[in-house]
């Protein structure tokens, strides 16, 4: 037998394939170990895993294996070569599986902990979405129906429409049995049933409003479940069979007005509700639910919002029915006073002319009578005429003065005057009368007041003679002084309410006028401003006077945008009166352009109109004797005609002055037409003056604008006259200032 050179391989010593086993158990066992840490971790960890009993189990057994494991470590005997390498073989093979095991689950648990922890996340989130989709679904529902209810509700401003529709409207929506509103009382103590869903006229049953339901119903801002065995929820009887649904109750604000009322509701209060019932249908077993609840509440206000509007439609309606009425009462009134002030106007008109007229005579007969030989006796009864009717004639200024001021149709007319002449021509005419009364009169004229100004000469010298002449007229002795000079701005300070603005082109005149007479009590003075009024104690005192003078210079010095004011400290210690008004500077250019007036201050006694050809035309034969009386006075050749066309055919070249009366219409404006087309010649045809008792402006425009010369106003005495016709004769052109 042929010997072989083979090595054969040597095999592990048995203390080799010992240590082996003994390495291997020792890793099994840690392996085995830990397999039920990991585990244990992972059922706590995870709440999702359904079978932890099964998990329990098999992480007892791991343990238990690697108990048997760890045990061999003691335990380990010897075997036969090959049962130690299949052993070893097998046991290094287990503890490298058993280790690598243990390791994955070390890096697989928290994977399989998160999956778990996402897959609950999800179904949370899941279960979250399907509620609030159920929730939106919902409010979607009901925000659907709260349209639906609100457009019902809005698409009228019927009140009775809004409540018996919303009635309508939520038994259907919610499929009530019974629905109720309960209104409160005029009293407020009590709510009333007036409106239900079933019952087309409900009885008006009464409820104390007090009741504890009530008061906790209107105590809350949301729907209340309350009994069906309350009173305001026993709306129907119920059948004996079944039990009656659930009823909740909701309050409805009222709007607070104090005219805002349905059937008996209250004007005011401090806890406006009315009490809305629902009722479900009794024979199910239906439960509210919250969205319809919410349903409820919305709709509830709802309603308050919608009766709001309706109550605000239903005042404004009431105001607008209340201002209709005004406005027609007011335009009827507006139309009736026109008319009566129209009527007013004419018949002032009227009375004016043909109270000058006769007057024009008494005073023209009495002054051409005061210039004859008289008798004591006869001069003073003449000048008592003379006196009187001058008062009449004043009086009849002064009442047509009041009305135009309180219709708006006086107007100021501006024009350059001599100031200065204006308080001396009001010192001349009074001194005659206080002479009589031995009173001594004193004029002080400051030396800035300019000689000159811008303003209506007339109001200004009426507004002047009347305070002065009451001055006169209320005193018995001492003196009375006049004093004029330009108000400085600090002095305006002093007088309430009247706030002047400086200027260059105006300045501010202040006159006052201080006597020593009979005084004012002053709670008398605030009267002496309104027409009609006197001061009792000047009354009782003077009774002359027409109780217009003051009423009338107020109205004058407003007009001219200024104040009037008295001071007196009572009866018997005089009064001083003093006034401002707003005056016009003119340019230096200007100061010689001044109105032209008659002047009855005597200064044309010496002239000499002798054989002055004058044409009087006047169809008042009384009147025209009157005139041709005058005129033949101062020394005239007068002819007299009645008609126009007598005129025309009489005037001619030699005539320089034709007074004509224009009252009759038309006829006079024709007339000095006609003459202009007789007389071509300006210098040569005669002057045109219309004498007239019409005091309107339209008079004057008229004649102005016809080409007349001149108009004077009836009554005319002998000196007016001549100051007439010397003015006229000088400068060609008068116009009396009306």
């Amino acid at each position: 037998m042929e010997s072989c050179n083979c090595v054969e391989p040597q095999l592990p010593t048995d203390e080799l394939l010992m240590k082996y086993q003994y390495i291997s158990d020792f890793f099994i066992a840690i392996a085995y170990f830990s397999i039920p840490l990991l585990l244990i971790y992972f059922v706590k960890k995870s709440a999702v895993f359904p079978y932890r009993w099964v998990l329990v189990q098999f992480g007892a057994f791991i343990v238990l294996c690697g108990a048997t494991h760890l045990i061999n470590l003691w335990t380990f005997t010897m075997h036969s070569r090959t049962v130690a390498i299949v052993m070893t073989t097998a046991k290094i093979l287990t503890a490298v599986v058993s280790c690598a095991t243990a390791l994955m689950l070390v890096h697989i648990i928290p994977d399989l902990l998160s999956v778990k922890t996402r897959e609950l996340f999800l179904k949370n989130k899941a279960a979250e979405l399907d509620r609030e989709m159920g929730l939106i679904r919902t409010q979607e529902e009901t925000g659907r129906h709260v349209r639906m209810l609100t457009h019902e509700i809005r698409s009228t401003l019927d009140r009775h429409t809004i409540l018996k529709t919303t009635l309508v409207e939520l038994g259907r929506t919610l499929a009530l049995e019974e629905c109720a509103l309960w209104m409160p009382t005029r009293t407020g103590l009590e709510l009333q049933l007036s409106y239900t869903l079933r019952q087309q006229n409900p009885v008006g049953y009464t409820v104390p409003i007090h009741h504890p339901v009530i008061n906790q119903v209107f105590s809350s801002n949301c729907a209340v479940p309350i009994s069906p065995n309350c009173p305001v929820a026993k709306l129907r009887p119920h059948g004996g069979k079944f039990m009656p649904g659930e009823v909740v109750a909701v309050r409805v604000p009222l709007l607070h007005l104090s005219n805002f009322q349905i059937y008996d509701w209250p004007e005011v209060s401090t806890r406006n509700y009315a009490l809305m019932v629902l009722m479900l249908p009794s024979d199910s077993a239906r439960q509210w639910h919250e969205h319809e609840l919410e349903l409820v509440e919305v709709v509830a206000d709802q309603v308050a919002v919608a009766l709001s509007h309706a109550a605000i439609l239903e005042e404004s309606m009431r105001a607008r029915d209340m201002l209709m009425e005004q406005n027609v009462a007011l335009d009827l009134a507006r139309r009736e006073a026109e008319t009566a002030i129209r009527t007013r106007n004419d018949f002032l008109a009227v009375m004016n002319h043909e109270m000058r007229t006769p007057m024009h005579a008494t005073i023209a007969l009495s002054s051409l009578l005061q210039e004859t030989e008289l008798t004591a006796e006869q001069r003073l009864m003449v000048e008592t005429i003379l006196k009187s009717s001058n008062l009449l004639a004043t009086l009849i200024n002064d009442v047509l003065d009041l009305s135009r001021l309180e219709d708006g149709s006086l107007q100021l007319e501006e024009a350059t005057f001599n100031l200065h002449s204006v308080f001396r021509e009001v010192l001349n005419l009074i001194k005659p009368v206080a002479s009589v009364k031995k009173l001594s009169l004193n004029l002080q004229i400051a030396a800035d007041l300019p000689a000159y100004a811008i303003g209506d000469e007339k109001r200004l010298m009426q507004t002047l003679l009347n305070v002065v002449g009451n001055a006169v007229k209320f005193s018995k002795e001492g003196s009375i002084s006049i004093t004029a000079f330009v108000a400085k701005p600090e002095s305006y300070s002093r007088i309430p309410d009247f706030h002047p603005v400086p200027s260059d082109s105006h300045f501010y005149l202040r006159v006052q006028v201080k006597d020593s007479g009979a005084g004012i009590n002053p709670q008398d003075i605030p009267k002496l401003f309104t027409k009609f009024a006197q001061s009792q104690t000047l009354a009782t005192r003077n009774p002359a006077g027409s109780g217009l003078g003051l009423a009338i210079c107020k109205r004058f010095v407003n007009l001219m945008e200024g104040e009037i004011w008295i001071e007196s400290e009572g009866a018997g210690k005089g009064c001083t009166a003093t006034f401002m008004v707003k005056l016009g500077i003119p340019d230096q250019s200007n100061e010689s352009k001044l109105p032209f007036a008659p002047k009855n201050t005597g200064s044309h006694v010496s002239t000499n109109f002798a054989g002055l050809k004058v044409l009087v035309m006047d169809d008042n034969g009384i009147s025209r004797s009157v005139t041709k009386g005058l005129l033949m006075h101062l020394g005239c050749a007068v002819t007299t005609v009645s008609s126009s066309e007598e005129c025309l055919r009489v005037v001619s070249l030699e005539h320089k002055v034709i007074f004509m009366d224009v009252c009759t219409g038309l006829d006079g404006y024709e007339l000095a037409v006609r003459i202009h087309e007789k007389f071509t010649n300006r210098l040569d045809r005669p002057l045109i003056v219309a004498l007239t008792g019409n005091t309107n402006k339209v008079t004057k425009e008229k004649c102005m604008r016809v080409g007349m010369n001149g108009l004077i106003l009836k009554p005319v005495s002998v000196e007016k006259m001549r100051g007439v016709l010397s003015e006229l004769l000088e400068r060609r052109v008068l116009f009396e200032t009306l």
